[in-house]
């Protein structure tokens, strides 16, 4: 049996987001999902093919669309981490709740950052390396009554929170990613008008484009000078554009550009690809993606150009079958390790998710997670590929 083996010190593990595993928050999301949940579940009819309407049926019922207890991973990480580490994971991505330790304008909740500071000492003990996502996509209720990111202040009410944060966890922390793939939640949010706060207006899109660009430098400042050794970064969410340059411009390259002076490390999140005509031949997920394992290589290749490490920081499969996850994460692996043998400083892969989580706007019937949850027990149960993968950790190889 041949094998690949990874650059010593690569670092395994595993991705989460507060809102989809949490459970508990009250932010802009969680008001968003009251109002629209039976929206959601009537469009599911429609929208969704029949074959995936049959497997999963709980996308037409409106509880679907709440967020709720999520995974009670407020209440459930030590059980959690545990779990990774028994699975050989040595690093770990999660996002804090700005809407748990700001829960209104200028009230700092000492509690939550005691939550967190625990979160990260659990991690610690367990020898898993922490990436601390700072935002993904969720905000306090009072910034979204200010006008969220439209509003030319967020950046610094962003910088404030940040600030908050380092100054109380800088000692626990090496990594930062200041922000969660902002061209996907742009899209959703204010070009496509999906996603709250569903305002459908190109010229709103630029504008957010901007106060992001200005949030993460800040952010990037601010973090620099709690501690100069920490390595800060963003998850950009990049995809494979076959033969369409423009788009490949704008939406893999826009961004980075405009913040890679002040970005110590690129979090890659790869999922799909694009083309003008479908491949109808290639195999597709429970959320209808069309998988396309070669296209992450391309996408490393193009990221060398910027000169920075590389940390695959989100990269996973939405299926019931568990062995469509296994032969996800081996012909990802192949991809990624055939980039680094060509010169690409990739040090990390993250899975998404650990966890079955709530998958935004589309609810609990997306199952993501190496750990299957029964969202209505809590209880967890490790799925084959977790131990597939679990084996690819502990060796730091890959079987052929």
């Amino acid at each position: 049996m041949s094998e690949i083996k990874f650059p010593e010190k690569f670092l395994w593990g595993t991705a989460t987001s507060a809102h989809q595993v949490e459970g508990g928050n009250v932010n802009d999301w969680s008001k968003w999902e009251k109002g629209n949940a039976q929206r959601l579940a009537n469009q599911a009819q429609t929208y969704w093919q029949s074959w995936q309407r049959e497997m999963f049926s709980e996308m037409l019922e409106s509880r679907n669309y709440i967020s709720g207890r999520a995974c009670d991973h407020y209440h459930r990480f030590e059980e959690d981490f545990s779990i990774a580490q028994k699975l050989n994971q040595n690093t770990h991505r999660f996002s804090i709740e700005w809407s748990r330790i700001e829960p209104k304008e200028g009230v700092i909740n000492e509690k939550e950052i005691e939550h967190y500071r625990q979160v990260l000492i659990s991690l610690k003990e367990k020898k898993i390396e922490p990436f601390v996502t700072l935002y993904h996509w969720t905000l306090p209720q009072w910034l979204e009554e200010k006008g969220g990111w439209l509003n030319p202040k967020t950046p610094y009410y962003f910088d404030r929170y940040v600030k908050i944060i380092s100054e109380n966890l800088f000692n626990q922390v090496n990594f930062w990613i200041t922000l969660n793939e902002p061209l996907v939640y742009i899209s959703a949010s204010y070009f496509k008008g999906v996603w709250p706060p569903q305002e459908k207006s190109i010229f709103k899109s630029l504008k957010v484009v901007k106060n992001l660009i200005k949030a993460h430098k800040l952010a990037y400042n601010s973090l620099k000078l709690i501690d100069l050794e920490c390595q800060v970064g963003i998850s950009k969410h990049n995809i494979y554009f076959k033969h369409i340059p423009l788009a490949k411009y704008f939406w893999n390259s826009y961004f980075l550009n405009k913040i890679q002076n002040q970005q110590d490390f690129i979090g890659l999140n790869y999922y799909f690809h694009r083309r003008f005509f479908e491949d109808k031949s290639l195999p597709y997920s429970g959320l209808g993606w069309r998988v396309f394992p070669e296209g992450l290589y391309h996408v490393l290749k193009d990221l060398k150009k910027y000169k920075k490490p590389i940390y695959i920081t989100e990269n996973g499969i939405a299926s019931v079958q568990d062995v469509n996850r296994i032969n996800f994460i081996k012909d990802h692996l192949i991809w990624t390790h055939k980039a680094i043998e060509e010169g690409v400083d990739v040090r990390g892969y993250f899975y998404w998710s650990l966890l079955d989580n709530f998958e935004w706007d589309k609810g609990f019937w997306p199952r993501f997670g190496l750990v299957e949850v029964n969202h209505q027990t809590f209880e967890r149960r490790i799925r084959p590929s977790a131990e597939f993968y679990a084996q690819v950790c502990k060796e730091n190889k890959l079987d052929l």
